[in-house]
């Protein structure tokens, strides 16, 4: 059975796109962005993820023997040593209060070439808070806005322009 087996294949055998991600992984680490396509840069994004929950994990490890594990593993998959320990000894601060998402992408447009699909995926720094979500305006928030300008009439206009206010049981016709 081929359970939780998918991956992007890249186009490349499975050693090529090992050494590939292992390569790329140690550049976003060592410069915090690269540019690159997009379909290699959702390939990485995953990859780098787990390098960097691996680091913070071996950090809080009390036990060495832990720690020194989780590093062995990382190595296994990030092949540059200069790399590897940058994120164990310093980048993974950068992400302590981060439970999720140290990568971002950003789509660039077609490369001229080839038309192939640019992004920049990067870093993201620690006081970094995203995108600030907006509040869409519910349906109870519309009916409620109408109602209070009702009750509540304008001090120079009559009173007969102003409808009367509805009962909430009832509904309108």
């Amino acid at each position: 059975m081929r359970h939780n087996k998918h991956h992007a294949s890249l186009g490349v055998t499975v050693e090529h796109r090992e050494a590939m991600l292992s390569n790329m992984a140690a550049s976003l680490i060592t410069h915090g962005r690269i540019k690159t396509t997009l379909t290699k840069a959702k390939a990485l994004r995953p990859f780098v993820e787990k390098l960097i929950t691996k680091a913070k994990k071996a950090s809080a490890k009390a036990d060495k023997k832990d720690a020194l594990h989780l590093r062995r593993l990382a190595h296994a998959d990030l092949r540059d040593e200069d790399a590897l320990t940058l994120l164990f000894n310093e980048k993974y601060k950068e992400f302590a209060n981060r439970s999720g998402g140290y990568t971002r992408i950003y789509k660039l447009g077609a490369r001229v070439n080839d038309a192939a699909e640019i992004a920049l995926i990067e870093l993201v720094k620690a006081d970094d808070t995203g995108y600030k979500k907006t509040r869409r305006k519910s349906a109870k928030g519309k009916k409620a806005a109408p109602e209070a300008t009702a009750a509540a009439p304008a001090a120079d206009t009559p009173a007969s322009v102003v409808p009367p206010a509805q009962p909430e049981g009832e509904a309108k016709a």
